[in-house]
């Protein structure tokens, strides 16, 4: 009972925080509301990206404020919807009875909005995965890459768990989690964050998917190189360039024809990839 007073008493100070009091002669101004304060910031920030990016961006922007909602967002077309309860969070058991958005709904909306076609339609990590992606970059690289739009997420390859809009200057546009309204936030390196990826509205050319389970792409079209990225199961891939490298043994299949990658900037042996053993329409690398 006590915790359910204290809940209640934030909200209702929360609520008083968001009216606009009159200041009298002799009294200092009051501070603005923090939404009040996230919103005047949510903007593009920095040159570099997109049309599309660009709206994308403010279509997020728009929706500073609204509350994270579980689920929200998910609904047959893209916007705001009521939420679910998330098991495993005790903060969410408002979240149905709150229309709004959870981390991938608010992405899936902004580039709706933006490109005119619900292209990014699920999860956090089916977003990192899209086909849509024109370029990624890893966690090591840092923000400095980055443009307005870029989708920065957090978790691993085989699970990405959360995903937030750049708008530029370090910050992203975020619903984080139950109990809090969208906002801007400093985007968060170390610990668990992943890197980002930037989306166009059309599927790269030379798209194809892969298939199998927790299959490593490498620095090189050998085994022996370096892994780079692993596919949990089938993804989307955008292929530059196939050639005849290494012969490789899996699955039963022989072949050795490899892949360039270049939105992972790795290689991939044929064997998983969705098609022939020389993929057709696909150019020799030079």
């Amino acid at each position: 009972m006590r915790e359910r007073w204290r809940a209640a008493a934030a909200a209702a100070a929360v609520g008083l925080a968001l009216i606009a009091w009159p200041v009298l002669p002799g009294q200092p101004a009051r501070a603005a509301a923090p939404e009040t304060v996230a919103a005047a910031e949510c903007d593009v920030l920095a040159p570099g990206a997109s049309a599309a990016a660009e709206k994308a961006v403010r279509t997020a922007c728009s929706q500073v404020g609204v509350w994270y909602s579980w689920g929200g967002g998910h609904g047959p077309a893209p916007g705001p919807t009521y939420g679910v309860v998330d098991p495993t969070d005790p903060a969410s058991e408002h979240d149905p009875e709150r229309r709004g958005f959870d981390c991938s709904g608010l992405v899936r909306y902004a580039y709706a909005e933006a490109t005119g076609r619900d292209i990014l339609n699920g999860t956090a990590h089916s977003q990192y995965n899209t086909p849509h992606a024109t370029a990624r970059f890893g966690a090591g690289e840092g923000i400095g890459p980055l443009v307005p739009g870029d989708l920065v997420v957090y978790g691993n390859a085989r699970k990405v768990h959360h995903i937030a809009i750049y708008v530029g200057a370090g910050k992203m546009v975020e619903a984080r989690q139950s109990g809090t309204r969208i906002t801007v936030s400093d985007v968060r390196l170390g610990g668990d964050y992943f890197g980002a990826v930037r989306v166009n509205g059309s599927p790269g050319q030379g798209t194809f998917s892969t298939w199998g389970t927790d299959v490593w792409t490498h620095t090189e079209a050998s085994t022996t190189s370096g892994r780079v990225h692993k596919f949990a199961g089938p993804t989307s891939v955008r292929i530059a360039c196939q050639k005849h490298a290494q012969s490789v043994t899996a699955e039963g299949i022989t072949n050795d024809a490899w892949s360039y990658l270049p939105d992972y900037r790795a290689w991939i042996t044929n064997i998983y990839i969705k098609g022939p053993a020389w993929l057709d329409g696909v150019p020799t690398c030079r």
